[in-house]
């Protein structure tokens, strides 16, 4: 098993070396080939690496190599395997190969395509360096390596300004995220000893980490919280997400949907012993998850470019899972970002399509009636809504419910206000569906000329992540459902020995009924939504001047950028601006120019003494030599 958890983390790597070394000489069949068999092959490790664990449950730590020997301090480069590990490698490779093949014919015609697929299959691998990890040291190689390969992905049409000032906003954000984990790492490593998994949390290091000072332990989880809340695009931090957008829409399912957002919910997850022991702070991530979905969703509500649409409810079904992870219910938390993986790249992949069809077009002003034109891509795209809405029996049903369960069993006030979130999520995404599938076509007639369905080797990841929205949602059964039934094995069950259990006393009787009235209001808000866009071909403004009051607030994004770019960068700027003309221009300029001044003074004085006469010379060297022989008497 050792060598498929290897090949299983290496594959990728080694898929973006055959790229980068042979750029020259591969051809796009080729680069295609090799790329998505790179990942194709981590997928067949990771479901062995899953069948292990489901049939015998237990943690390894796999040795790679030594990769620090300091005097008494020494790093290896380990890999911690248990069914935490095993869920992730399961959806990360597997969306991320439908991913690469979706690519191949989204990409097929840009100059740029084996370079594409050299940075997806590196962002893979950091990806599962950063969950495979067995400890902090190494897990921050992938973390920064995300990010990395996630500045050059979103900066990939570099000509273009925009772009890049969007990667250059995704990093320096997540560069204050990353200072925190930092920050955690050194206060872990001063006072505890150790930095590995299994040593703080499952050895012999958790009795000193319990030891810590609240204080302390307050410290440190905040410091991950800052981390994880940079990486998953919380608030504050969460206005480099959108923005990410500038990257080919394969790139946003990538990152929205199986790998670097859901980074932020896995450090958590894997270290939710060091959580239990502050609770403040897990109440800190609980108000921090609430308020970003509620204003994710709430921004979605007017988006009109159909990506940005799907990028607030990223942001927004993140809080959902930062909410379940500080309520402790973390199986709840792992199993929406499983459910979300399906769906939300089933989602950005039917955005795609549209886009590819529309020959580049994302405002879905300029779309309507594309069902008839795009038909595989309509009905998956339907199915991806439905579920991320929470419509039964879909995937997103079942994790929402685990989630608003929970919130209900540790604060109704929770509940209340997840459950405004997921009535958002039905109408932003029907106004989305409804505005770009049904109605009359509103784009131009060259579009209309172009309109053609995608190819098979973009529509069938389609299907299959379709499918997997469909029925991945069984796999977590409601508690109460699954009790009265006698069902055993679900995802909560296979995720206790690593996760522990969140207890709920609701009966059957209630969590049905609860399952009910939430249904029955956001079929509502569905209906609503038909009402609005499809009887009353109710169309967006063109402009967000045009708008009042809340509307304007919500279409502007709340000015959260407006913000940040009057009062903070601006604020750098200008400092920035002091530091050149004094520290810069005064001082350091300042001592150069005048030691260049002293030395250039000094050798116009010396250079008096060179008359160029040979009798003054004499003169020198005879009084030299007689204040010699006058020094040696």
């Amino acid at each position: 098993m050792d060598l498929f958890i290897k090949i299983a983390a290496f594959a990728p790597l080694v898929s973006f070396l055959v790229i980068l070394t042979c750029y020259k000489w591969l051809s796009k069949t080729l680069t295609a080939v090799v790329a998505c068999l790179g990942v194709f092959t981590s997928f067949v490790c990771a479901c062995a690496i899953f069948y292990d664990q489901y049939t015998n449950p237990h943690t390894a730590v796999v040795s790679v190599y030594e990769w620090i020997s300091s005097g008494t301090f020494s790093s290896l480069f380990n890999f911690l395997i248990d069914r935490l590990t095993a869920v992730f490698l399961m959806f990360i490779t597997g969306v991320g190969f439908l991913i690469h093949l979706f690519s191949v014919g989204y990409m097929w015609e840009d100059d740029g395509f084996r370079r594409f697929f050299s940075y997806l299959n590196l962002f893979t691998f950091f990806m599962l360096v950063l969950v495979m990890s067995d400890s902090f040291l190494i897990t921050f190689i992938g973390w920064e390596g995300v990010g990395f390969c996630s500045f050059m992905l979103i900066s990939f049409y570099f000509k273009e300004m925009k772009n890049n000032d969007a990667a250059k906003k995704a990093f320096v954000m997540n560069r204050i995220g990353d200072f925190g984990f930092l920050m955690a790492m050194c206060l872990l490593f001063v006072n505890v000893g150790s930095l590995e998994y299994h040593e703080l949390f499952m050895g012999e290091k958790l009795p000193v980490l319990q030891q810590l000072s609240p204080g302390l332990l307050s410290l440190i989880a905040g410091c991950l919280v800052l981390g994880a809340v940079g990486k998953s695009a919380q608030i504050p931090l969460f206005t480099w997400l959108p923005d990410a957008m500038a990257a080919p829409t394969p790139v946003s399912a990538l990152i929205h949907a199986a790998t670097m957002v859901t980074a932020g919910i896995y450090l958590i997850a894997r270290t939710h012993s060091l959580f239990e022991l502050t609770p403040g702070i897990s109440m800190l991530v609980v108000t921090i998850g609430t308020a970003t979905s509620l204003i994710g969703a709430a921004i979605g509500l007017l988006q009109t470019d159909i990506k940005k649409v799907l990028a607030y409810s990223t942001v927004s079904q993140l809080g959902l899972m930062f909410m379940a992870l500080g309520l402790g219910a973390y199986t709840a938390a792992i199993f929406h970002v499983v459910t979300h993986a399906f769906f939300k790249a089933l989602l950005f992949l039917g955005s795609g399509s549209v886009i590819h069809a529309m020959s580049g077009e994302q405002d879905i002003r300029r779309m309507g009636g594309l069902r008839k034109h795009l038909p595989i891509t309509y009905r998956t795209f339907l199915i991806g809504s439905l579920a991320i809405s929470g419509i039964p029996p879909l995937a997103g049903f079942f994790s929402k419910d685990q989630i608003l369960a929970s919130a209900m069993e540790s604060a109704p006030i929770f509940f209340v206000l997840g459950l405004g979130v997921s009535l958002m999520t039905a109408f932003y995404m029907f106004r989305l569906v409804f505005l770009t599938f049904f109605g009359e076509f509103r784009g131009t007639e060259d579009q209309r000329h172009h309109l053609h369905e995608s190819p098979a080797i973009m529509t069938i990841p389609l299907i299959i992540l379709a499918a997997l929205s469909i029925v991945g949602g069984w796999v977590g059964i409601p508690h109460a459902v699954a009790h009265a039934a006698g069902i055993h094995g679900s995802i909560d069950a296979f995720l206790a020995p690593v996760l522990g259990t969140f207890e709920l006393n609701a009966s059957l009787g209630s969590e049905l009924l609860t399952m009910s009235f939430t249904t029955l209001l956001i079929i509502a808000v569905i209906y609503y939504a038909y009402q609005l866009y499809v009887k009353n071909r109710v169309r967006p403004v063109r402009d967000t001047e045009e708008l009042t009051g809340a509307s304007r607030l919500v279409a502007g994004r709340f000015f959260i950028d407006e913000f940040y770019k009057n009062y903070i960068v601006r604020a750098n700027d200008k400092f920035a601006e002091l530091l050149e003309k004094v520290v810069e221009g005064r001082l350091l300029d300042g001592l150069v120019n005048n030691v260049g001044v002293a030395v250039n003074s000094v050798s116009g004085q010396l250079r008096k003494i060179q008359s160029g006469q040979l009798e003054h010379y004499l003169v020198v060297f005879v009084l030299a030599v007689a204040a010699l022989i006058a020094i040696l008497i």
